[in-house]
């Protein structure tokens, strides 16, 4: 609930329009429609547009609501991002941070730095209210679309029914206007975690709710409280079973309380109440506005399938987690860097439409990974019996004191980029003895180069990555476009791509993962590799 009008993140993004398919005779027939406008639909709009795919996006508001909700995004997101050309403006306006505390009581049992290494443009994390990421992508698609890019968004274009045929999709829309109808060869189902498309095709989640509830306050103040994520287990000022605290812009702290299960949401929810949890946390002399504040639950379930013949989950429509962990809106991000390569390939005719069952399994793998984790973290952080909050406080007690025990403690696993091990458009790892960070599967890690960083120069298409060792600048294998890149064998880029070899071939595909790698050019290993991991062999 909004408590301060001074903290209003609501951005009224793509107003109502009429459009002309309003006044057409007959449904018209569209390439791809997205539903949902929140960040994980407009990434995916924004993604396909740059490839010059036409893609329509309908979302039943006109932009975003109040509020931090999602704050902590990730280094990949921030990859991602940077990508499509809208990371710089999220790094200059977020709040950059790799450090984080844990404390037990009123004393602190650790601290953690989450990117130790040099030679990355992006940090771990940074924090940024989740209305100024979607701002920041919805000001991306207005440049592409000045651009060229065939992006459309349709604020106040709510989808009422699907009918999904063999080989398109028939959508019902509400407008101010009245009814409409349209057609889409494919439908991309990111309308969020209640998502109504999920519930008009008949399909649920499966897994856990986790009985617990948690107190969201943003608050403005001026306090010396660093740039880092402070979490609290049973903590010394009794506000919650635990506590979390996170700098965000705008001169903004999220806090977060843990309630129990039996509350009385109504109660806990007024202004007095909220305020005596704060007071306790932050003292006496400490003067701060409470600006925005909500209850939530959460659970840790997925759909059995993300790919329904053409009808496509991503986001929180697939997947729910923990927000322990910051693995919602950063594993959306990932689904739509998988599924946009991909289905951008099925509609120019260059791939089968089986490669998009591999967007089925290895996000799948994804959600499977982040739900344990996340699972992990919840079960740490809030015992289920006597018996595991003895055990839980015995290791906050062992990780004050002796190393071994830190990575036991569980505050909340944060999120990494999932690597596609045994999947199947991997290629057999050829170079067995090279760094495992860079295994087929695996996401690029950056690295400087004289101009620039690693990363600028990955993405959008495949690349064949020569590192000190030489490859074709440009070819075609298998109808697929493959760009060519050669880097010398030293610095940053040789301990993470090359350990203790010379030089190495690495086949590198349109989202950064590694697709194949060997010790030395060979043109049928690469076209081989290349058909694989494009669904052709």
């Amino acid at each position: 609930m909004p408590l301060d009008d001074r903290y209003q993140l609501a951005f009224k993004l793509y107003p109502y329009e009429r459009s002309a398919d309003q006044d057409a005779s007959a449904p018209v027939r569209h390439p791809v429609v997205v539903m949902g406008g929140g960040p994980i639909g407009v990434a995916t709009a924004l993604d396909l547009g740059l490839q010059g795919i036409p893609v329509v996006l309908l979302d039943d508001h006109e932009g975003v609501g109040q509020g931090s909700r999602a704050i902590c995004f990730a280094k990949r997101t921030l990859e991602i991002a940077h990508r499509y050309g809208c990371g710089q403006p999220m790094l200059d306006k977020g709040i950059l941070w790799n450090v984080g505390k844990v404390f037990h009581d009123d004393r602190q049992v650790y601290e953690f730095n989450l990117l130790p290494e040099d030679g990355h443009r992006n940090p771990a994390f940074i924090n940024l209210q989740q209305p100024y990421f979607e701002r920041f992508l919805v000001e991306r698609v207005r440049e592409a679309q000045a651009q060229g890019a065939p992006i459309e968004l349709r604020g106040e274009n709510r989808i009422d029914a699907v009918d999904v045929k063999e080989d398109h999709v028939l959508i019902d829309i509400t407008t101010p206007e009245g009814p409409y109808q349209i057609e889409a060869d494919w439908l991309i189902g990111c309308d969020g975690a209640s998502s109504p498309l999920r519930k008009m095709m008949g399909l649920d989640f499966e897994g856990r709710v986790f009985e617990d509830n948690f107190l969201i306050a943003d608050i403005t103040m001026k306090a010396e409280f660093p740039t880092e994520r402070w979490f609290w287990f049973e903590p010394h000022f009794k506000s919650g079973d635990s506590a979390l605290l996170h700098k965000q812009p705008d001169g903004v702290w999220r806090i977060d309380f843990q309630l129990g299960w039996d509350i009385d949401r109504a109660e806990e929810m007024k202004e007095e109440n909220i305020r005596r949890r704060l007071d306790a946390m932050l003292g006496p002399d400490v003067d701060y506005d409470l600006v925005w504040s909500s209850i939530y639950t959460f659970q840790c379930r997925r759909m059995k399938k993300f790919r329904h013949g053409r009808v496509i989950f991503a986001g929180d429509a697939a997947h729910q987690v923990s927000p322990f962990g910051a693995r919602g809106a950063n594993s959306g991000i990932q689904d739509v860097d998988n599924l946009g390569w991909k289905l951008g390939l099925v509609l120019n005719g260059t791939a089968p439409e089986s490669l998009l069952d591999t967007y089925d399994v290895e996000r799948r793998h994804g959600a499977d990974e982040n739900i344990l984790n996340s699972s992990r973290s919840t079960d740490f952080i809030t015992p289920k019996s006597k018996i595991s909050h003895v055990f839980r406080n015995a290791v906050l007690d062992l990780a004050e004191h002796h190393a071994f025990a830190r990575p036991l403690v569980n505050s909340g696993r944060l999120s990494v980029p999932c690597v596609y091990d045994g999947l199947p458009l991997n290629t057999p790892d050829a170079l067995a003895d090279g760094p495992a960070r860079t295994r087929p599967g695996a996401p690029c890690p950056d690295a400087p180069l004289k101009d620039g960083f690693l990363l600028d120069h990955l993405g959008g298409d495949f690349v064949l990555l020569g590192i000190g060792a030489d490859v074709p600048s440009q070819t075609e294998v298998e109808g697929a476009a493959l760009r060519g890149l050669t880097v010398p064998a030293d610095g940053d880029i040789k301990d993470r791509y090359l350990g203790d070899r010379p030089g190495a071939i690495y086949l590198i595909r349109p989202d950064q993962h590694v697709a194949a790698r060997w010790p030395a050019y060979d043109a049928e290993l690469v076209r081989a590799a290349l058909a694989r991991a494009i669904g052709k062999d």
